[in-house]
């Protein structure tokens, strides 16, 4: 299953494994901020060409662009130095969300719900351009005073959702030493450096948080339906 996987571009490992002074999101009231979650590695030789597309994604306005780095593949001989176990455990559980066997890298996954070799330019494209021409349910707001930053959306579709806060640092080079991608150079674009739960919601009350967001990486906000179903809300400050 990994050399079928692994001839597709891809490294894979069975899923089982383990008064204010605001500053306004970005996004769009017509069309969705397109959340991309990439899924990869340092340690992965199918990585890089997927770390390239997400970071010629990253600037655009239309879009959150995040780089979760496993550390599954951390034994090949290069720990990655992002690499988060909750990455691993984030992307498993989308895994057991979409009855898949296995988890690889790079894989992306655009919207909370499209499941792409992160490698395939035309696929990821194409999903993020679907998921651009779908405005979100809710309408998800921030505005950061010093460092704190406030969370709020409108009630609208009631159900169960995950309210969660990432933090990324947008650009970071590394020279890889070791492992299966030994000499290279790769530029990695945000790269996420937490991922937080603040709670669970309703949809059917107004949304109002205010949490502590000290320093200069970016926030993103996200509503996710819970059991790491469709996003349906974002909101960025950079």
């Amino acid at each position: 299953m990994r050399q079928f996987l692994a001839a597709l571009g891809t490294c894979a490992v069975l899923a089982t494994q383990g008064a204010t002074q605001g500053v306004s999101q970005e996004g769009t009231q017509d069309g969705a901020l397109v959340v991309v979650e990439l899924y990869t590695s340092q340690g992965c030789s199918s990585c890089p060409p997927a770390d390239d597309i997400l970071r010629e994604l990253a600037p655009r306005d239309d879009v959150i662009a995040l780089a979760l780095h496993v550390d599954y593949w951390d034994y090949l001989g290069w720990v990655d130095l992002f690499g988060k176990p909750e990455h691993t455990a984030r992307q498993q559980a989308y895994a057991r969300a979409a009855e898949a066997k296995m988890i690889y890298t790079p894989q992306m996954i655009v919207g909370g719900t499209d499941h792409i070799v992160g490698s395939r330019p035309m696929q990821v494209m194409d999903a993020v351009q679907a998921h651009a021409s779908q405005p979100y349910p809710f309408d998800l707001r921030l505005a950061r005073a010093g460092e704190m930053v406030t969370l709020d959306a409108g009630p609208g579709v009631p159900g169960i959702y995950d309210v969660q806060m990432i933090r990324y640092m947008p650009l970071q080079t590394v020279a890889i030493r070791n492992g299966e991608n030994a000499g290279n150079t790769v530029d990695y674009a945000n790269i996420v450096t937490s991922w937080v739960v603040l709670g669970q919601w309703d949809g059917a009350t107004p949304l109002a948080l205010q949490v502590q967001a000290a320093g200069p990486e970016a926030v993103v906000a996200i509503i996710q339906q819970a059991g790491y179903g469709p996003i349906m809300g974002a909101a960025r400050l950079r």
